[in-house]
């Protein structure tokens, strides 16, 4: 995994294993220079856990506070990426745990989507709207490793340290997952 990307400003490419140790002696450049290159990724992933984008920004917030707080204890065990993708996984949890009670509602982007009529933009717009939907029957444990795997393109030892699983465990919830999304996608195939 390429941990040297570019930066914009002085640290171009500076590793992110160098701007977590800068990070952790408090250095807020460094810690905004990882923001900025996983930053992204971190919203796109809790996003299609959580499905509100609201609630989403708000969990990639906590992630960012929870991991600026945290910076100085971290051990270099795992990659800066992995570590954060472990704190973004946590607060979807979270908040995943506190919404248990309330089932989660469609947004309106993904029903409009699917009421529109076929033209091509509608029907890949409604395919995207149905895997949302079959995400949201998944269990979180086999959500978080499909959009690890599929979405984020991490690695199985990555997920397994992520979610605080095995290899193998990885391995079966990335089976149970991706059998439920062919079930559930088979009507778009």
């Amino acid at each position: 995994m390429d941990t040297s990307r570019e930066a914009d400003g002085a640290g171009a490419s500076v590793s992110d294993v160098a701007l977590a140790r800068r990070a952790a002696l408090r250095d807020p450049e460094a810690f905004t220079v990882l923001v900025d290159r996983h930053g992204p990724a971190l919203y796109r992933y809790v996003r299609r856990m959580v499905l509100d984008p609201e609630v989403a920004a708000d969990c990639v917030q906590d992630t960012l506070v929870a991991a600026w707080t945290g910076i100085p204890d971290f051990r270099g065990e795992s990659t800066p990426r992995t570590w954060l993708f472990g704190i973004a996984t946590r607060q979807a949890y979270r908040h995943r745990t506190r919404a248990a009670r309330q089932p989660d509602p469609l947004p309106e982007d993904l029903v409009e989507t699917v009421a529109r009529p076929p033209d091509q933009g509608a029907v890949d717009a409604a395919l995207v709207a149905a895997l949302d939907i079959a995400l949201l029957d998944l269990p979180p444990l086999q959500r978080s490793c499909w959009l690890l795997r599929e979405v984020e393109g991490l690695h199985y030892a990555e997920i397994a340290e992520i979610l605080g699983t095995s290899h193998d465990v990885v391995r079966g919830l990335l089976h149970r997952a991706r059998a439920h999304l062919a079930a559930a996608m088979e009507g778009w195939r």
